[in-house]
């Protein structure tokens, strides 16, 4: 695993299932050393089952994989002796100040007590919880806690990390920050395998994107490449005074031929465009008739419409084929 051209993670043809419901179907997935893969997919879809197998927390039903190199049924020691988790849920305990719960860990894993106590300090200092490191946990603000629990991952020095959906429930400067730390893990050469339900989290972490939808990979590829799937561009125009926006919407339905969607609520005009060669013409026309914008803009669909686009569904609507929690 020393070159960024090595598979840190493989997967081939996984499948696992609970009775009659398939939880995976046939998978295959892959990521490079030192690389984000952001796996999306709204609940049911199989993201968990899938860190499950590749965690070693569970056997496949069919199928193989390796990580680092190591099969995970056969090497399944080996396999846990370079990955750390981070589940949906902190797992610290509560009940013992953050110092503990990382010394604790540390003496787990094998190290001495000025070995737990130096990593452990370290980690305090890394995720800016020394000052709140002898504090109970459960006196933690959410960020806090999710930031603890990122460090419980981390004691063993793992080179990869499983993350999955490290920032269910947390307000947006501490997703945000939650981000900063799995940025700088990368930067460090970790390779992160992250689940998530925020499809603006993939697109902000990921350099490659899988979309699983009812236990099947129904896309693959860089954030860009998935948005070219969903469709045309979008040119975006907001003018200065929404009183503006019927006059706006006018131009630009003359200017492209297409009727565009108007956002009263954030007096927006959209349309969708087969490439940009249409925004000089609406920057001409709104020139000679005198109206302002605050925005005008070309871009690719999101990737919320890149799942709409590929699943015929939203993110948020739960698949009903898989049940993550089964087998626990």
């Amino acid at each position: 695993m020393s070159t960024t051209n090595h598979l840190a993670i493989r997967a081939e043809g996984l499948v696992k299932k609970y009775g009659s419901t398939t939880a995976l179907d046939g998978v295959d997935l892959s990521v490079p050393t030192g690389t984000v893969l952001g796996v999306l997919g709204p609940n049911g879809a199989g993201k968990t089952t899938a860190v499950r197998i590749l965690g070693t927390l569970l056997r496949p039903d069919a199928g193989h994989a390796t990580v680092g190199g190591y099969d995970v049924v056969r090497e399944a020691p080996r396999v846990r002796e370079i990955i750390g988790l981070t589940g949906q849920y902190a797992s610290v305990d509560e009940d013992m100040s953050g110092r503990r719960n990382l010394v604790m860990i540390g003496r787990l894993l094998g190290n001495n007590r000025e070995q737990a106590r130096a990593r452990a300090d370290e980690l305090l200092e890394r995720f800016e919880l020394s000052d709140a490191g002898d504090r109970i946990a459960k006196t933690y603000s959410g960020g806090m806690r999710r930031r603890l629990d990122l460090a419980a991952s981390l004691v063993g020095n793992p080179s990869i990390l499983y993350l999955d959906e490290p920032t269910t429930g947390l307000d947006p400067h501490a997703r945000n920050g939650v981000w900063d730390t799995v940025r700088n893990l990368v930067l460090d050469g970790t390779t992160v395998l992250l689940t998530t339900q925020y499809l603006e989290e993939a697109d902000a972490l990921a350099d490659s994107i899988m979309v699983f939808d009812k236990g099947k990979v129904v896309a693959s590829g860089r954030p860009a490449e998935l948005k070219a799937q969903a469709g045309k561009q979008s040119l975006d125009v907001r003018p200065a005074e929404p009183g503006h926006l019927e006059r706006v919407a006018a131009i630009v339905s003359e200017s492209v031929g297409v009727r565009p969607t108007v956002d009263v609520v954030n007096a927006l005009v959209s349309v969708p465009v087969s490439d940009g060669s249409s925004m000089p013409v609406v920057v001409r026309r709104l020139d000679e008739a005198g109206i302002a914008v605050t925005e005008l803009s070309l871009r690719l669909p999101s990737l919320d419409e890149v799942f709409l686009a590929l699943t015929g569904h939203a993110a948020e609507e739960e698949s009903t084929a898989v049940l993550e929690g089964a087998g626990r």
